[in-house]
């Protein structure tokens, strides 16, 4: 992202991130709403974790795949769901799919509760937050989520008969 006055630390989604050993609450951001985006992303930097964003689902899977051999680089994903090009679904399916770790709160005007109820309940995200959320909200969500999930990331393996990476259909 350029020029949208968030510090340093939220870095842009394609950069080549240096995760730090020991850096235990980075949050990625993916919404394509700018505003709500840099405003989340402030929101969290100033209660002190440190945070990138990503403007659409695809941004986010480049930053969560450039990390991929940095496993503990993310603590948590926040992610909308209806987005232009590749859905909050369809990353937390190429998430999963990948056996990425990663517990993911669906910030979304409409939550996709058919398929995540009956279709994909693996997908279950760790939290959701209905739009339009509180600061008191998101703040209360990512906590909550981050003592959670403090110690008790494990491999996350996809269904049996899941496609690998290479031939996922989103």
């Amino acid at each position: 992202m350029k020029g949208n006055g968030i510090p340093q630390t939220a870095e842009p989604a394609g950069a080549a991130l240096q995760c730090q050993p020991g850096l235990l609450h980075r949050i990625l951001v993916v919404d394509d709403d700018g505003d709500l985006r840099r405003l989340n992303a402030e929101v969290l930097i100033r209660f002190g974790y440190h945070v990138d964003t990503a403007e659409d689902g695809m941004a986010g899977w480049e930053a969560l795949h450039a990390t991929r051999h940095a496993p503990d680089c993310y603590a948590l994903l926040i992610t909308d769901h209806e987005m232009p090009g590749m859905t909050g679904l369809a990353l937390v399916k190429r998430l999963r799919a990948a056996r990425m770790a990663l517990p993911v709160i669906m910030a979304t005007g409409r939550l996709p509760t058919e398929e995540l109820m009956n279709r994909y309940p693996w997908l279950h995200p760790a939290a959701t937050l209905a739009k339009p959320y509180s600061i008191e909200q998101l703040l209360g969500t990512v906590e909550a989520v981050l003592r959670t999930s403090d110690g008790v990331r494990e491999q996350i393996a996809p269904p049996p008969n899941w496609p690998s990476i290479g031939v996922l259909r989103l």
